[in-house]
């Protein structure tokens, strides 16, 4: 561990090599759109804690590129131990989790001011990079195969064995769509990720368009959720009563925040459930302006 030790002071007080980690010197401010300037102690109060959640993205790139360079330069750091590397890439699993949770802060306060970063992007974009965010935490494997995946028939493939079933058609996965990209793969990966938890077996992630809309279904084959939570788990940090046979479904504030964005986006939710037969939630999201 002291050796480790003295790796991380070598890259972190004596600097590494940024082309160790593409992109890491040109960190900056991802924010598209200004936040409207919010009046009173409450507006202000917002500020700092945007402005405080927004601070953490450079240490944080900071640290998963030294991480990085610790695992993948060893000629230019040294050889590491077996146990030294476990150690530096669950440090790098959980300093992902944290880049993620930032990203959802930011993007739950831009949308509370009902800013919105509309354009035209591929389903498979939004799609595909939700599913590598999602398993570049627990499954890096996986997450090279999806990586390398090149249509979504092979990508289908890739995610049968894993329990993870797509129902999309060809055309819609290829298609341009008006949407807001942090927010739908914001979406898609919590509810994925609270689905993924809960199976028993398997996840259904399908989606197909109506006329004006872009409907997402993401159904577990889990214990179900209890037809009287069915409104208070959209509560923030919502738990039922640990002496139910169902789990708890997450911390609550995952699907909290999904309510937010599809409010904010004119979207709306459902949830199709009862204890024993899994749990469904359909997502609409509007293509068109209001």
């Amino acid at each position: 561990m002291k050796k480790l030790l003295e790796k991380f002071h070598a890259v972190f007080l004596n600097g590494y090599d940024s082309q160790d980690h593409e992109g890491i010197s040109k960190v900056k401010d991802l924010t598209e759109t200004p936040i409207p300037e919010e009046r009173g102690t409450a507006g202000q109060n917002r500020i700092k804690i945007d402005l405080l959640i927004h601070d953490l993205k450079v240490p944080l790139a900071v640290i998963e590129a030294g991480i990085t360079s610790l695992l993948n330069r060893q000629e230019k750091y040294g050889p590491l131990t077996e146990k030294q590397i476990k150690v530096l890439q669950r440090a790098l699993r959980n300093t992902k989790v944290t880049q993620n949770l930032v990203t959802d802060a930011l993007e739950l306060g831009r949308s509370r001011k009902g800013v919105m970063n509309l354009a035209n992007v591929r389903l498979s974009r939004c799609f595909g990079e939700a599913l590598l965010e999602l398993f570049d935490l627990n499954n890096s494997a996986l997450s090279e195969k999806i990586k390398a995946c090149r249509s979504l028939d092979r990508l289908k493939e890739t995610l049968r064995p894993e329990g993870l079933l797509l129902e999309i058609d060809n055309r819609l996965w290829s298609a341009k769509l008006p949407l807001d990209e942090g927010k739908i793969k914001q979406i898609v990966r919590n509810l994925l990720s609270n689905a993924l938890k809960y199976r028993k077996r398997e996840v259904l992630l399908r989606a197909y368009k109506d006329e004006s809309s872009l409907i997402v279904c993401i159904k577990d084959d889990g214990e179900g959720i209890p037809a009287k939570y069915h409104k208070k788990i959209f509560d923030c940090y919502f738990q039922m009563d640990p002496s139910e046979t169902c789990p708890v479904r997450g911390h609550g504030l995952g699907l909290a925040g999904v309510k937010v964005l599809l409010e904010d986006m004119g979207g709306k939710m459902t949830l199709s459930s009862d204890e024993g037969q899994g749990a469904e939630f359909v997502v609409s999201i509007p293509l068109t302006r209001g």
